[in-house]
C-alpha cells in the first residue's frame, strides 16, 4: 500500500499514506487538504486505522478549526477581489500618518502593494511598503502592522529590543504577531 483513502466514522475520509521519513504514526489535518494519517513502513493499515479512531477526538476538533479556516480563506477571496486600490491607500496612510504624528515616528515614503506574502515591511531608507489587503482586517491588527512597521524605523530587525520598543505602543505585541498568523493573505 503506498496509499489508501478510508472512510472512518463522524470524521469522513482519511488519507492513510506510508512514509519512509515517518519513524511512528502521525496525523496531519490541513485546510483543504482534510486528515492524513503517515504510516511508517512495518505498520499495517488495520494498525494505523485503530491509531486513527484511537484520535477521533483530537481529529474532530482540529477539523472544526480547519473548516472554520477554509471558510475564512474564501470569504478573505471573495473580498480581496473587491478592494478599491484608490480607497484602501487613503485608509490605510491617513492612519499611519495619525499613529506616527501620535507617537512621533517619521517615514519617507509609502507604497502599496498587492502581496501575496507580506503585510508589510519597511525599507533600510524608511519607506514602508504595504499589503493592500490590510483594509479587510480588524481594525486593532491594521493598527499593530502599521506600528509593527513603523517601530522598524528606528529599529531594523526583529531582537528583544525591537519587541520591547513595540510594547510601547502595542498592548502584548507578540500575541497580536501571532493573531496575524490566523489572517490568510493568499
Amino acid at each position: 500500500m503506498k496509499s489508501k483513502i478510508i472512510e472512518i466514522d463522524d470524521v469522513g475520509q482519511v488519507l492513510f499514506e506510508r512514509s519512509r521519513r515517518a519513524k511512528r504514526m502521525n496525523i496531519s489535518v490541513k485546510p483543504f487538504k482534510g486528515v492524513r494519517v503517515a504510516v511508517p513502513y512495518g505498520v499495517t493499515l488495520d494498525k494505523a486505522v485503530h491509531f486513527a479512531q484511537t484520535r477521533k477526538s483530537w481529529i474532530l476538533k482540529h477539523l472544526k478549526k480547519m473548516k472554520k479556516m477554509e471558510k475564512e480563506h474564501n470569504i478573505f477571496l471573495k473580498n480581496s477581489a473587491e478592494i478599491d486600490r484608490g480607497e484602501a491607500r487613503r485608509k490605510l496612510v491617513s492612519r499611519l500618518d495619525e499613529l506616527s504624528e501620535k507617537h512621533g515616528f517619521r517615514y519617507n515614503k509609502v507604497f502599496l502593494r498587492n502581496q501575496k506574502t507580506r503585510w508589510g515591511s519597511c525599507s533600510s531608507k524608511d519607506n514602508i511598503n504595504l499589503n493592500m489587503k490590510l483594509v479587510r482586517l480588524p481594525e486593532e491588527m491594521i493598527d499593530y502592522v502599521l506600528l509593527h512597521e513603523l517601530v522598524h524605523t528606528r529599529i531594523k530587525n526583529h531582537t528583544k529590543e525591537f519587541w520591547r520598543e513595540l510594547d510601547r505602543f502595542v498592548v502584548d505585541a507578540r500575541a497580536k504577531n501571532e493573531r496575524l498568523k490566523d489572517y490568510k493573505i493568499f
